[in-house]
């Protein structure tokens, strides 16, 4: 299959400035559901779909929108892995990795260990009446997880944050910055080397671990498989929980009366979650390459066509969310797309719902009295590949 990089025959061409989107891409979304809902952007190198029926119909047909994209950034950052991969290899490593990452397992074997990891760090700041709880509580929270779920035993919570950021910014490199590769290079070497030990250590004395769970699978998987598919949990696993954390968050502290209602009555915090993460979306856009000719969107695309799957636009498709730029956890359910579809659904979606909703949120909002936003530059929704706050600053009473 050779990669089709210019607009398909028919396609409108779309010109989007990089810079623009990475500050807030929803208007250019709106625009392009709109009067192009497929085209041809330059910038990206790809065809952008951006219509919520689009986007499910694709990835319900793995055949034709194949996640074997050539030259794709994941591919380059960390090498094969199931996420660029579709049948039976794909369903051979999820099959491998996927058990600890189960509802059942969560509640199990994590949740005490999340939970005491979210009490610790609240312990750290809880005096200092002030902190970025991105920093400071979400992303260790998210990152001690994490190590915890992959059994990287062998590797600090800065470790794991670290690796994912370096990582995360290589994924969304479209600028081909040197210096992203460099950093990404350094954090996937870093990562080999934990996982290998953890592997030889794991081989005799399973610990129920994600690491454990593909060394001991029954079919067989190696050393360099575990590695890769390791780097890819690391990246998303990071990411997702921290991202829909913040942006929960600042939106309930921006909202006293939903926050009031939520700290009433908390089975909402589950709604709260969703409605999140379909309002900003922490992973905006899967890439894939199509297999054959196929019609989309009203414009036919050749075989070997780059297409980006934008879910954050599918995710704020008023055809499908009324009011779908609002954030509104009373709105009708309706399936969002932000862990995506199909058997590419996101791995971690349990993880990151018990460690966010059943956990983060109620802790803090519970520990830190009288919790409201500082004032503060720093704190900038920002992205389009992913997206999040870069910062939350916040203060409280810290009696």
């Amino acid at each position: 299959m050779s990669t089709s990089v210019t607009a398909a025959p028919g396609a409108p061409v779309v010109d989007l400035d990089l810079a623009d989107l990475r500050r807030d891409p929803y208007p250019a979304y709106a625009e392009l559901r709109r009067t192009a809902p497929l085209a041809w952007v330059p910038s990206v190198g790809r065809h952008l779909l951006t219509r919520y029926d689009d986007i499910v119909r694709a990835e319900k047909l793995t055949e034709v929108f194949s996640s074997r994209e050539q030259g794709s950034l994941l591919l380059r950052t960390v090498g094969p892995n199931l996420l660029r991969e579709d049948g039976p290899e794909h369903r051979r490593l999820r099959a491998a990795a996927e058990p600890p990452t189960r509802p059942r397992q969560v509640r199990d074997l994590w949740a005490g260990a999340f939970e005491k990891n979210a009490h610790d760090l609240l312990e750290r700041i809880a005096g200092r009446g002030e902190a970025d709880l991105i920093a400071d509580f979400a992303e260790p929270l998210a990152a001690a997880n994490l190590a915890l779920v992959l059994g990287l035993r062998n590797a600090t919570a800065d470790d794991v944050s670290g690796w994912s950021r370096a990582m995360m910014a290589a994924n969304g490199n479209y600028a081909d910055d040197p210096g992203i590769w460099l950093r990404a290079e350094e954090a996937t070497r870093a990562i080999e080397t934990a996982v290998a030990e953890v592997a030889e250590t794991v081989r005799h004395a399973p610990d129920g671990s994600v690491i454990s769970s593909m060394v001991h699978a029954a079919d067989p998987v190696d050393l360099a498989e575990i590695q890769n598919n390791v780097k890819v949990i690391i990246g998303g696993g990071v990411n997702e929980p921290r991202d829909v954390f913040g942006v929960g968050a600042q939106a309930l502290l921006l909202r006293p009366d939903v926050l009031e209602r939520v700290l009433d009555e908390p089975a909402l915090w589950k709604r709260v979650f969703e409605e999140t993460a379909r309002w900003v979306s922490p992973i905006g856009m899967y890439p894939r390459q199509l297999t054959e000719d196929h019609e989309i969107a009203g414009v036919t695309l050749p075989a070997g066509s780059r297409v980006a799957l934008v879910i954050a636009s599918g995710n704020r498709d008023d055809s499908v969310f009324e009011r779908a730029d609002t954030f509104d956890i009373d709105r009708p359910h309706r399936p969002h797309l932000a862990f995506g579809g199909g058997p590419h659904f996101c791995m971690g979606a349990w993880v990151a719902r018990h460690e966010v909703s059943a956990l983060a949120w109620p802790l803090v909002f519970s520990r830190l009295k009288g919790l409201r936003v500082a004032d503060s530059t720093e704190d900038r929704m920002e992205g389009w590949v992913f997206r999040g706050l870069t910062a939350l600053h916040v203060t409280w009473q810290s009696a």
